[in-house]
């Protein structure tokens, strides 16, 4: 049984405004919910990074990546909140996606850093997280980041905000851009 991801994906990609050719890093991408239809929408010509911790959360990533024919994704181990931790070239992504990630990072900022390291100039960064606890079937809610706290995390590590996205009743979306 799957639980309810309460935020969809796809709509949240098509804000962002992901075409074919891009770069794009998922991170802590978990079972792959944002990895798998990057993918799609990069197409042959582009590439999802798809970095996460648990190596049994990649391997899964994989299997799906194969049973829909996705050759485009390169699996990386690594720890998101160390800078060079994605080990992923300085500059190298169009756009980075961390969702349902920030309130479970213990270094919000090294997090954001590294994403800003990865990023081109001008590159989009998409932020989704809880934006309540939800009968705690979301975060505890000492560990909820606010969309205020959540922007100002950005800001200090160098994001300006383009645009707030609808992210479903229970999560908020931050488009950030790296200046």
């Amino acid at each position: 049984m799957e639980l309810p991801t309460f935020t969809n994906p796809e709509d949240n990609i098509a804000a962002l405004g992901i075409y074919e050719g891009m770069i794009v890093a998922d991170l802590g991408a978990g079972i792959g919910a944002y990895t798998l239809p990057l993918a799609e929408k990069v197409g042959e010509t582009g590439r999802v990074y798809a970095v996460e911790v648990q190596k049994d959360f990649l391997a899964n990533i994989k299997s799906s990546a194969e049973a829909r024919g996705l050759k485009n994704i390169e699996l990386l181990w690594g720890n998101i909140e160390n800078l060079g931790g994605t080990k992923i070239k300085d500059g190298a992504c169009d756009a980075v996606v961390i969702s349902n990630v920030l309130f479970q990072a213990e270094d919000k900022a090294g997090l954001l850093l590294e994403a800003r390291r990865i990023l081109k100039t001008g590159g989009k960064l998409l932020l989704v997280d809880w934006s309540d606890s939800f009968n705690n079937l979301g975060p505890a809610s000492k560990m909820v980041v606010t969309k205020d706290k959540a922007r100002a995390l950005c800001e200090a590590e160098g994001f300006e905000l383009k645009n707030e996205i609808p992210a479903g009743e229970h999560h908020y979306g931050l488009v950030m851009l790296k200046s």
